[in-house]
């Protein structure tokens, strides 16, 4: 039997996709949807897959940074401009910050922090960590009402 938790938050982030044909490639944005999907075959000492506030940290730790942000290609031609405000620009090399990439990455971040049983605070300054035995299903990112993308291994 396999127990299966979902945590899921928005954030408001832009792209530019500079590949794309017609008026992806100009500056636009989204209002995400980002849901996170894991497992176990076993409950913990709790009785819970894992504490949701360690699955939020650890969602936080990798998706804030492309909250109020705008991701772009490494070799955007407009990527020189908008150096004034590089610390809320997210830099993808050589990639196009499609919904699916960004999938890959939150996924990718997400598979780090358990293999790595990286600690994380909440906002009480509690000490958290995901179960290393925690098994990463999916990362589903939504770029509108009726558009998503998801990342899985299977």
């Amino acid at each position: 039997m396999v127990y299966r938790i979902c945590k899921s938050f928005e954030i408001e982030s832009g792209h530019m996709l500079s590949k794309h044909p017609g008026a992806c490639r100009f500056p636009h944005g989204h209002s995400r949807r980002v849901e996170v999907v894991v497992s176990s075959e076993t409950l913990d000492a709790n009785e819970m897959v894992c504490d949701f506030s360690a699955l939020k940290a650890a969602i936080r730790a990798v998706a804030d940074r492309f909250d109020h942000a705008m991701a772009m290609n490494s070799t955007d031609p407009l990527l020189p401009q908008l150096a004034a405000v590089r610390e809320r620009v997210v830099v993808f090399e050589g990639h196009d910050p499609t919904t699916e990439v960004l999938a890959k990455h939150v996924f990718d971040g997400i598979r780090e922090a358990i293999a790595a049983g990286r600690v994380f605070r909440d906002e009480r300054g509690r000490e958290l960590r995901l179960p290393t035995a925690l098994r990463l299903e999916r990362v589903r990112v939504s770029e509108t009402s009726s558009s998503w993308a998801e990342y899985s291994m299977t």
